[in-house]
């Protein structure tokens, strides 16, 4: 494939920061908070939930800085596993990342734009139903639809649109990016400075009264106590939700071929966009504090505490600013992760492990044929409306590679204690350490208290081992 075109190394440190942070900013932190708060019931252990949450973020972003800097080409994680571990681990990763991790989040971002977007054009609300098809009857004898609404039709031409535009070059993409996260990151700065000059002293007073309460905050307002062991449950069932809004971060590293300076820029972008996220989103909930007392928090219509804060700053216009805010940032956000999911294709296609087609790139030297069956895959995970459920089911095998990832760091150093590391794991070995300890306790705590959250995504990845055999036993999967 030597007269393919090459990767344009054409990316900057600005726009490697940008594609972190704009990857991470979707639409979680403006709903998450109000399931956190439910299972919380208190102001601070909010905001301790977001804190614990950006500080794994941080430590995981500057251990993989090492990794980045010793393997700065395309494929990212992937890579990392294959070098630390072994080719099946690297696909078994490649494997959730395509049938789950990047296309149902893609297709769940793209829903989100829609669901906004109907607050100012109606018609693309997802009640908006356009299909109705009877699929049978449940073992209740209940009448089974599939159902096709407006915002998912209008979350399917998102994908393809933007992934046409990805498929124009790298230049098409990162202006996208780079515009879309700097508007968003501005827009959230701002929505937070107004948010503390709205600041409202009796609700701010009320809800930091008894701020390290823990316990779950009923919908009549009442109150419910827990046992030790299953107050840990409810903060790490609350981090689903965070981390899936912190999640993507690491998109960055599956692009490295195309970055002017990898070695370098890897690194800095991870710890830059990171850090600049978690502030943002730890001043988003305590801004929630300020404006809406705790039970409009966990109980704020369809789970959009961002509408209700964003009410309640700027009045009726709140709704129309938040939507336009939320329409931006899930926009860019989509558009992150369809530029860096297809580079994770290309290097698992040439291994012999992805469709061969994958690892050619096209005449605008991005590899568009990885570009356009990850957008097939995201759409179908788009009519399926089942996006949400996998997503929650899949935060435990994401902190799982994370963690799989970190520990590689250890192995690496064992198995080649030479090799040239232009940067470092900083705080190592204690923060990576301490992340492994901290993603145990969250994914063992999962297990117990939330079994639905952490079976079905670990048995979507492991169904990955006989097709990881099936392939090496053809060889190469076949072309399409």
């Amino acid at each position: 494939m030597d007269h393919n075109p090459s990767f344009k190394p054409s990316l900057r440190l600005i726009d490697a920061t940008m594609l972190v942070a704009g990857s991470m900013i979707g639409s979680g932190i403006f709903i998450v908070s109000a399931d956190i708060t439910r299972n919380v019931g208190s102001a601070g252990w909010l905001i301790f939930v977001w804190l614990i949450t950006g500080f794994m973020t941080l430590t995981a972003a500057l251990s993989y800085g090492e990794l980045s800097a010793m393997y700065p080409k395309a494929g990212g994680q992937y890579v990392y596993l294959k070098e630390a571990y072994n080719p099946l681990v690297g696909f078994l990763y490649g494997w959730s990342f395509f049938t789950v991790i990047q296309t149902a989040t893609i297709a769940a971002v793209g829903v989100a734009f829609s669901k906004f977007m109907a607050y100012l054009v109606p018609a693309v609300s997802e009640d908006n139903i356009l299909l109705k098809i009877q699929m049978g009857v449940d073992s209740a004898g209940q009448a089974r639809f599939f159902t096709f609404s407006a915002a998912q039709l209008v979350s399917i031409i998102l994908i393809f649109l933007l992934t046409f535009i990805n498929t124009r070059g790298i230049k098409s993409g990162k202006l996208i990016q780079t515009t879309f996260t700097l508007t968003k990151l501005l827009s959230l700065f701002g929505l937070i400075v107004f948010g503390f000059i709205a600041l409202k002293g009796d609700v701010w007073h009320a809800n930091w009264t008894n701020a390290w309460s823990l316990h779950s905050l009923n919908k009549d307002g009442s109150f419910s106590t827990y046992t030790t062991i299953a107050a840990l449950g409810a903060i790490a069932s609350s981090m689903v939700g965070s981390i899936f809004s912190s999640d993507s971060w690491n998109n960055v590293t599956f692009i490295a071929g195309e970055l002017r300076n990898p070695k370098r820029d890897i690194a800095l972008s991870l710890f830059f966009g990171t850090l600049i996220v978690t502030i943002i989103y730890v001043a988003a909930n305590i801004v929630y504090t300020a404006v809406l007392p705790l039970h409009e928090i966990a109980y704020a219509a369809k789970d959009r505490v961002g509408v209700a804060a964003s009410q309640s700053i700027f009045g009726n216009i709140g709704t129309v600013i938040i939507a336009l805010m939320i329409m931006v940032s899930t926009f860019g956000c989509n558009n992150g992760l369809i530029m860096a999911g297809a580079r994770v294709y290309y290097s698992m296609a040439k291994d012999k492990l992805f469709f061969n087609k994958a690892a050619t790139l096209n005449k605008n030297s991005v590899p568009g044929y990885g570009l356009w069956i990850q957008c097939i895959f995201a759409c179908l995970w788009s009519l399926s409306g089942k996006y949400g459920d996998l997503l929650d089911m899949i935060s435990f095998v994401v902190v799982v590679f994370y963690m799989l990832t970190i520990i590689g760091i250890f192995i690496l150093r064992k198995k080649h204690p030479n090799a040239e590391r232009p940067y470092k794991a900083f705080g190592y070995p204690v923060l990576p350490i301490l992340y492994i300890i901290m993603g145990l306790a969250f994914c063992i705590l999962l297990i117990k208290f939330k079994p639905n959250y952490t079976w079905p995504g670990l048995i979507i990845t492991l169904a990955g081992i006989p097709a990881y055999y099936l392939i090496m036993r053809n060889q190469k999967p076949a072309d399409i």
